[in-house]
C-alpha cells in the first residue's frame, strides 16, 4: 500500500531516491526567502535577503568556509527541485589533545540554520537530513585536517538532535547582566576592529599552551579556536544590522584592561532580535570571548594573590564597559557564556547584579564526535564553550 506522502506526490523519508547535496545560488535565495519569517530578527524580509547574501562574503563563510546542504530528490534538476530540508555548515579550525598533552590540529564543522519548510514537516525529512549530514560531514573538507566532529546549537531542546548523534554538552549556561549606563572606568579601554587580530593570535597561543598541558583526569579535550574569522563573522552581522537601524556601526568591539601578562579582555557583538523601539525587545550584547591571562579554565588562576586582586578590578572594569556599551546601543542584556570558576568567584564578590541562566530549550551546544576509525568518539571535554563558536 502506498504511503499517504506517496499519494500526495511526496517521497517517503526513507526513500533511496533522496540524497543530500549542495544548494545552488538560486536555491539559497529560495531557502532564505522561506526562513525570513523565522530568522530575520529586526530586519525586513527584503533586507534579510541582502544580509544573508552579504554574510556569504565575510570571514568564516567566504572561500568555501560555509556550505549550504539540501535534502532533495536525486532525479530533480537543480533550481527546479523541492527542498525538503536545508542547513549550513561552517569549517572551524580546532584543536584536540589527549591526557598526555599531545595536540592535534583538527576540523570541527559548525551546523546552522536547520530548516524544514512548513509543508514538508512531520514527514521525517529533518531526521533523514540529519542522518545523511552526519555521514557527509565525516569527510567533508578533510583534505585540510582530520574532521574531529561537528557541533550545533539547538533551539528545540536537547532531545531531537541527540537521536542522530549530537549529544548536548555537559553544560549549557550563561551569566546575564542588565545593561546599565555607567561612567567609563579609566582601567578599561575600548577595542577597535583593528585591535582584534593581534589579540586573537595571543589568545590562540595561550590556548595551545593550555591544551598541551597533560591532564590526568580527562582523556580528550576539544576546543574551537576563537580566531579572527569567528569574530569578524559576528561583527559582519552586527555591522549590517546597525547600519540599517542607526545609520552607523559600533566603534567598540570589546574592552581591555591591565598590563601584559595580567590583562583581561572581552570581544563582543551587538545582536538585535527586534527593533530597539520595541519595549519588550530582548536584544543582547553577547560577549563572544573573555580572556583572563593566567586563568586557562583548567586550573586555578596562576597569578600571585596580590596580582589576582588587581586583575579582579580589571575584570569588573571590562564587564562594566560591556554593560555601558549595551545601554548606549539600546540593548537590554549582556550575556557571558560559561566563564571560568575564577571569573565566577570574582563576579559573585562584586557589586554587579547578575543571574545564572541554565539553557534548556535554546542555544543548546551539542556535539557529534568521530574517532580515527570512522566510528564515534567518546565525548571529549569541550573547552571554551563560548558564544564566538555559535553559528
Amino acid at each position: 500500500m502506498e504511503s499517504l506522502d506517496a499519494q500526495n506526490g511526496l517521497p517517503d523519508s526513507d526513500s533511496p531516491d533522496l540524497h543530500l547535496t549542495q544548494a545552488t545560488p538560486d536555491e539559497c535565495i529560495k531557502i532564505w526567502t522561506g526562513t525570513s519569517a523565522s530568522w530575520r530578527d529586526s530586519l525586513t524580509d527584503s533586507v534579510y535577503l541582502q544580509e544573508q547574501l552579504y554574510l556569504t562574503t565575510v570571514p568564516l563563510a567566504k572561500n568555501n568556509g560555509m556550505t549550504t546542504w539540501i535534502l532533495v530528490e536525486k532525479d530533480s534538476p537543480p533550481n527546479n527541485r523541492r527542498i525538503l530540508c536545508s542547513c549550513e555548515s561552517f569549517l572551524k579550525r580546532s584543536l584536540m589533545s589527549d591526557n598526555d598533552g599531545q595536540v592535534e590540529e583538527v576540523i570541527v564543522h559548525g551546523i546552522a540554520s536547520v530548516f524544514c519548510p512548513l509543508e514538508y514537516r512531520r514527514r521525517g525529512y529533518a531526521a533523514r537530513h540529519m542522518t545523511e549530514l552526519a555521514k557527509v560531514l565525516r569527510c567533508w573538507q578533510s583534505d585540510q585536517a582530520r574532521v574531529a566532529g561537528s557541533v550545533l546549537y539547538s533551539d528545540i531542546g536537547k532531545n531531537f538532535y541527540a537521536k542522530f548523534g549530537w549529544k548536548p554538552n555537559v553544560t549549557n549556561w550563561h551569566l546575564e547582566f542588565q545593561s546599565k549606563s555607567l561612567p567609563r572606568s579609566s582601567l578599561a579601554h575600548e577595542l577597535s576592529e583593528d585591535d582584534l587580530g593581534e589579540l586573537c593570535e595571543r589568545d590562540e597561543a595561550i590556548i595551545r599552551a593550555a591544551m598541551a598541558t597533560p591532564a590526568d583526569k580527562v582523556k580528550k579535550l576539544i576546543t574551537i579556536l576563537p580566531d579572527l574569522d569567528h569574530m569578524l563573522w559576528h561583527i559582519g552581522k552586527e555591522n549590517f544590522a546597525t547600519e540599517r537601524l542607526f545609520g552607523k556601526r559600533p566603534r567598540a568591539k570589546g574592552a581591555i584592561a591591565g598590563p601584559p601578562g595580567g590583562q583581561v579582555w572581552a570581544i563582543w557583538t551587538h545582536r538585535y532580535y527586534e527593533h530597539p523601539n520595541v519595549a519588550t525587545s530582548g536584544n543582547v550584547l553577547y560577549i563572544l570571548r573573555l580572556v583572563v591571562q593566567g586563568d586557562d579554565h583548567f586550573s586555578k588562576n596562576s597569578l600571585r594573590t596580590e596580582e589576582q586582586s588587581r586583575q579582579a578590578d580589571f575584570l569588573i572594569a571590562v564587564l562594566q564597559r560591556a554593560q555601558a556599551e549595551a545601554a548606549e546601543w539600546r540593548l537590554k542584556y549582556v550575556k557571558l557564556w560559561e566563564p571560568s570558576p575564577w571569573v565566577q568567584t570574582v563576579i559573585k564578590k562584586s557589586s554587579i547584579n547578575y543571574r545564572i541562566v541554565e539553557r534548556e530549550e535554546d542555544s543548546i551546544a551539542s556535539g557529534l564526535w568521530y574517532d580515527e576509525n570512522d566510528g564515534h568518539e567518546a565525548t571529549p571535554m569541550w573547552i571554551n564553550n563560548e558564544h564566538y563558536a555559535w553559528c
